[in-house]
């Protein structure tokens, strides 16, 4: 028997349901057993990256954004997907305090707080095409780094 459980949510991008994709999720993993740091961990960075996509993603349009996640043991793995504007220079977008929206006073620490509640992170994005944030996180580790 698999012992990988696996999920795959769509919603619309509407600031209304970040707070779903973080109950979704955090529902989801329970499962790993997690600390209620290591919960509020994984939806931070969850909501970050629903966040981005919903404002730097899609803006004013309407679109999908998509969780697909997966549990293997501890180990948990999550993607966040969007069909949106995509991310020109993903390097600089990673950067600390950088934001594309500083009219809505967004803070820029994204992408540093995904980083910093996760054990690895990536990001593929293709201009006009959208972007996937890739996250893991291995359970009761405290801060070891994903293999």
């Amino acid at each position: 028997m698999n012992n990988t459980n696996e999920m795959s949510v769509s919603f619309t991008s509407n600031a209304q349901n970040e707070g779903f994709a973080r109950m979704v999720v955090a529902a989801f993993i329970t499962g790993t057993n997690p600390t209620l740091e290591e919960v509020s961990d994984v939806k931070t960075a969850v909501s970050e990256a629903v966040t981005n996509s919903i404002i730097h993603g899609y803006g004013d349009d309407d679109g999908k954004v998509i969780i697909n996640a997966s549990v293997t043991g501890r180990k948990i793995y999550l993607e966040i997907i969007d069909y949106g504007k995509g991310i020109e220079d993903i390097k600089k977008a990673m950067e600390p305090m950088y934001t594309t929206r500083p009219d809505e006073e967004r803070s820029g620490m994204g992408f540093s707080f995904m980083e910093a509640f996760m054990d690895k992170i990536e990001v593929a994005s293709k201009p006009g095409a959208g972007t996937t944030v890739k996250m893991w996180k291995e359970i009761g580790t405290a801060g070891r780094q994903y293999e």
